[in-house]
């Protein structure tokens, strides 16, 4: 049989390439434009010979023997191709719309939430994995024994779906966790995030509440309890919904290694540690006890879980030194990875990279938002790239702006890359952890270098 054939507007997302690979391998005709290309996305679909010949927008691609035309959030309302498919009245789905048609039939787990989501979502997709259980997923980051971020499947009964709070298309402001129409719904936390889409805490908090009420009859809403706005969204009465409300899994750290209390006796050992991964794998249970995953398969498999891609991603380790890696990028998150990391290793020094990448970041009105997020590092450093702020089109920062929203005692400021890297590697590091936090690539430092070069001289 002759798959359909599918055009991707904006191929090059984040999303985008991994629904389209996907969409590839399952046996689709997939082509795809866009004006810009980055890593990994260039190479991932070059290997896939799904990269386009030339970068820009043709509307003569838009033909008739497309059955549907898939727009990422990079396109424009105006771009030719998207105006072209309108024209031929060809079927156009936003990237959720696109993924809830292929698993209309499914049952659909959707996690939502400030921070978390994509852990909860790779711990998940871990367990059902080990306990051999046919399902289709989609997450934001890789995940160790899943060759892509995305699989749509004919025949799997469930979904497990990361789900943001970002706009679904540019022709669809409605976000993304409400197009998914989740049978079993998660928040893991909410906190203010995304300036460019919601300006002030109330609308960024509203589609939570959707999406909490959008739980229908027999389905299941889980919550963090330990999260004062999730909780009170999670908890208002909803008729024929079960509310499950998690917290921290109850654990002990012992030289520097996290085991999850099971029972008086029994203890789980497990790679991932802090606060917010106790919460998150808390999350995970639940819902895989929904899914019908027994205790005992799920701490088993759980135990060989190592993370997802750039979560406390260990890039190097010695006796006394490791070097983390993160995405860590909003306030919720810088907190919650810089505290975790330091509890962990109490015995260490704490030195704390964060790059401001994010448009919310780099904004001088939400700069606030970071006010004590750095504290449980030794020493702290945040980095900015001033061409960001021009591609932007956004005010210069200072180091004043960012000294005085942080408000760290011992906090350098660098807007200079190889500046920054100079610095890291004049300092001393034994019995020192470093941990780099950023939704960029602080300006494409290799940390891999960097780590070589602490882990030799220490």
């Amino acid at each position: 049989m002759t798959h359909p054939k599918l055009h991707f507007i904006a191929i090059g997302g984040s999303a985008m390439h991994n629904l389209a690979i996907d969409a590839h391998l399952k046996g689709f005709q997939v082509t795809g434009s866009d004006d810009e290309i980055f890593e990994p996305s260039r190479t991932r679909l070059a290997s896939h010979g799904l990269l386009p010949d030339t970068l820009g927008w043709f509307p003569e691609k838009i033909t008739t023997d497309i059955q549907a035309v898939i727009v990422g959030m990079h396109a424009r309302i105006d771009n030719p191709e998207y105006v072209k498919a309108q024209e031929l009245g060809i079927k156009i789905y936003s990237y959720p719309e696109y993924v809830l048609e292929r698993s209309k039939h499914k049952h659909r787990v959707v996690i939502a939430g400030s921070h978390g989501k994509t852990t909860i979502t790779a711990m998940i997709m871990h367990v059902l994995k080990a306990c051999n259980r046919k399902f289709d997923y989609l997450v934001g980051a890789s995940v160790e024994g899943f060759e892509n971020q995305v699989s749509l499947t004919s025949n799997s009964p469930t979904i497990i779906i990361e789900g943001d709070e970002y706009f679904s298309a540019p022709f669809d402001q409605t976000p993304k966790f409400l197009r998914y129409k989740h049978h079993i719904g998660v928040i893991s936390g909410i906190a203010w995030d995304h300036m460019n889409v919601y300006p002030n805490f109330d609308a960024y908090v509203a589609p939570f509440e959707d999406f909490a009420d959008a739980t229908p009859k027999a389905g299941a809403l889980i919550y963090s309890q330990d999260d004062s706005i999730a909780s009170v969204i999670g908890a208002k009465e909803r008729a024929d919904v079960i509310q499950l409300a998690y917290q921290a899994h109850p654990h002990k750290i012992i030289e520097g290694v996290t085991y999850l209390t099971v029972s008086k006796n029994d203890r789980v050992r497990v790679a991932f540690f802090g606060e917010h991964n106790l919460k998150n794998v808390s999350a995970a249970k639940a819902v895989c006890t929904r899914l019908g995953i027994d205790d005992e398969p799920f701490y088993k498999a759980i135990s060989s879980f190592k993370g997802a891609g750039k979560r406390l991603e260990r890039v190097k380790e010695r006796s006394n030194f490791v070097m983390f890696k993160d995405y860590a990028h909003s306030p919720s998150k810088v907190l919650a990875t810089t505290s975790a990391v330091k509890r962990q290793f109490v015995e260490r020094k704490l030195i704390a990279c964060l790059e401001l990448h994010t448009y919310s970041s780099m904004n001088k009105d939400f700069l606030p938002q970071y006010n004590d997020t750095l504290n449980a590092a030794d020493q702290a450093i945040v980095y900015f790239n001033p061409k960001a702020l021009a591609i932007k089109k956004m005010p210069l920062l200072s180091a004043e702006d960012i000294q005085k929203a942080f408000d760290h005692d011992n906090l350098k400021v660098f807007d200079d890359s190889e500046a920054l890297k100079a610095h890291l590697l004049t300092l001393s590091w034994n019995n020192k952890n470093l941990l780099m936090m950023s939704s960029g690539n602080f300006n494409d430092i290799d940390l891999t270098e960097i780590a070589e070069h602490i882990v030799q001289a220490v």
